[in-house]
């Protein structure tokens, strides 16, 4: 795993160390020093977290932009359904989709039906393997990585299977290959994203050569240009194939909603996944079949590179998901043919999902146990008001800084208040002492009587 790619990026002149980001971050990946923040790249799962609670905007998301669509013969739009609710409910699909054919997009794929696609196959998957329980869905790439670098016990809990935008790169590069006769590498399959992880995710699988996405675009970045266009729809519009199911998708429940379990677990949040990922851990939800764990509060809507409030946006994709309900996603046919290419493999995750050592403390363990002997040690002489003062998230967190080598006690504005005192009464006392060649008054050399 070494070697990620990360897509959060730290813009260090507009940091000003403040610390709000280190007490936010799920992994405890920040850390300011020399009064700026600084992140540690294997723990970092890329949630966007610190990109929400920075008030300096010093905290951004790599993306693609839509020059990028020039390096290709030709090019899809994969829309997340997250897009949908950015808009009011009166906004058709359809116009949104149109849109996009506007901005210099040769076509559309919605993610939303590559979670129509995703449904099917999640189904298929927890019929036939019921041996672990809870499964946990793997379509946020963030809790993915949340798993891989905290919970690498739960592995084995996550479905295996190709997220919503996987789904749609793949179908849409196939279907486009075979129209247009030209081979898959010429056609540029581009998703819109709500949120970093997608863009890490995305990034990750091109470097290791066997993506269906060639790009992200930021949600935020092609707003504007949407919303401008709305009005003057294209004059040939793409018409909307997705089911209300596959849009729900884009709000937190809207997977499970889709999958149609009855014995579920629906969270959002980064911090309220990691409280239900540690019940999962010591074996307390062994009675749940399903976990729908979303990173951002409120689902992919509340991504941070998205632009309306995750709750007003819930209820406007909930609203289109309503309206679209009744349309099947796909024909028999179409879903005989789904189904078998499910059972053959083809949308199994081919990405790599092992286990991240970013909390190891040392390679051996002999020395990774003195270690935390000393930690503990260590947080007792601290004074145990996780102020955040130091640079770090906690006084833990500076306890392992400090037998890391990557801090010192005196990091600690406690610790070092009490140095400076002890100093400072020690340079008192000192400064009351003379040398034996001065005289009590002081002046050197004078002689008695």
């Amino acid at each position: 795993m070494t070697g990620l790619f990360h897509s959060v990026l730290l813009i260090e002149e507009k940091c000003r160390g403040c610390t709000r980001c280190i007490k936010n971050c799920p992994t405890e990946a920040i850390r300011v020093r020399q009064g700026k923040a600084r992140i540690n790249a294997e723990r970092c799962t890329d949630c966007g977290e610190c990109i929400r609670t920075c008030d300096n905007h010093a905290k951004t998301a790599i993306t693609d932009s839509l020059e990028r669509l020039k390096d290709f013969r030709y090019t899809v739009a994969l829309p997340a359904p997250a897009l949908y609710g950015q808009f009011g409910p009166d906004v058709e699909p359809d116009r949104v989709l149109a849109a996009l054919i506007d901005m210099g997009f040769d076509d559309v794929f919605e993610v939303a039906r590559g979670a129509d696609v995703a449904t099917l196959v999640t189904r298929e998957y927890l019929r036939q393997h019921r041996e672990i329980r809870p499964m946990i869905s793997a379509a946020c790439p963030a809790v993915v990585r949340l798993i891989q670098v905290r919970f690498p016990a739960l592995i084995d809990h996550l479905i295996p299977v190709d997220s919503p935008m996987t789904c749609a790169g793949k179908l849409a590069k196939e279907n486009k290959s075979k129209e247009l006769g030209i081979p898959p590498e010429d056609i540029g399959a581009f998703f819109i994203t709500p949120c970093p992880a997608k863009v890490t995710w995305v990034r990750e699988a091109v470097k290791r050569g066997f993506s269906s996405v060639d790009g992200a675009i930021s949600i935020a970045d092609v707003y504007g240009e949407i919303s401008r266009r709305l009005a003057s729809p294209a004059s040939h519009p793409p018409k909307r194939r997705a089911s209300g199911a596959g849009i729900g998708w884009g709000g937190s429940g809207g997977e499970n909603a889709a999958v149609g379990l009855e014995n579920y677990l629906v969270v959002d949040g980064i911090h309220s996944v990691i409280d239900v990922l540690e019940e999962v851990e010591v074996g307390r939800l062994a009675d749940v079949d399903f976990i729908e764990a979303q990173a951002c509060i409120g689902g992919c809507v509340g991504g941070a590179l998205t632009v309306r409030n995750p709750f007003i946006a819930h209820v406007h994709l909930e609203k289109l998901a309503k309206r679209f309900a009744d349309c099947p996603a796909f024909t028999t046919e179409e879903e005989e043919e789904l189904t078998r290419r499910a059972r053959a493999g083809y949308f199994d995750m081919r990405q790599d999902i092992a286990a991240v050592p970013a909390f190891r403390l040392d390679r051996d363990v002999s020395r990774a146990i003195s270690k935390a002997e000393m930690i503990e040690k260590v947080v007792k002489d601290l004074p145990g008001l996780d102020c955040g003062s130091c640079g770090s998230p906690h006084c833990r967190a500076l306890a392992e800084d400090i037998v890391q080598g990557l801090a010192v006690d005196t990091d600690c504005v406690f610790k070092l208040r009490d140095q400076v005192k002890v100093l400072a009464e020690q340079l008192f006392d000192l400064a009351k002492k003379n040398p034996s060649a001065m005289s009590a008054a002081g002046e050197p050399g004078e002689r008695e009587g």
